[in-house]
């Protein structure tokens, strides 16, 4: 999976590319394939926007399944967690649409004959 992190009207914390690779990366233990990830970041210049001045849209693109989510906190990492989380929902979402929850039981199992 590839990721890309793009701001607009932004400077990055130096530790943010980690931290976002690393929960980005442990997305893949869904066996729900995802090509491509852009994270981009937006600051707000609007000071009446104080609580909600950092944006992060998160989106996929490729042979996976389109996922985007969207959030606006005080700084970036707590918008990246809460777009986050919306992302594992619904990753969480498609990955148990993906399961065979389908049992045999005694009755429905084929008898073999020999």
């Amino acid at each position: 999976m590839k990721i890309d992190i793009q701001t607009r009207h932004a400077t990055l914390a130096s530790d943010f590319k980690e931290i976002a690779e690393e929960k980005l990366r442990s997305m893949e233990r869904f066996s729900v394939q995802i090509d491509r990830i852009e994270v981009e970041v937006t600051h707000e210049l609007n000071p009446h926007q104080g609580k909600h001045s950092h944006r992060v849209v998160i989106s996929s693109h490729g042979s996976g399944p389109l996922l985007r989510a969207e959030a606006t906190e005080f700084n970036d990492l707590a918008a990246f967690d809460v777009a986050i989380k919306n992302i594992e929902l619904q990753i969480r979402k498609i990955h148990e649409k993906s399961k065979d929850y389908s049992r045999e039981t005694i009755r429905t199992m084929p008898t073999v004959i020999n």
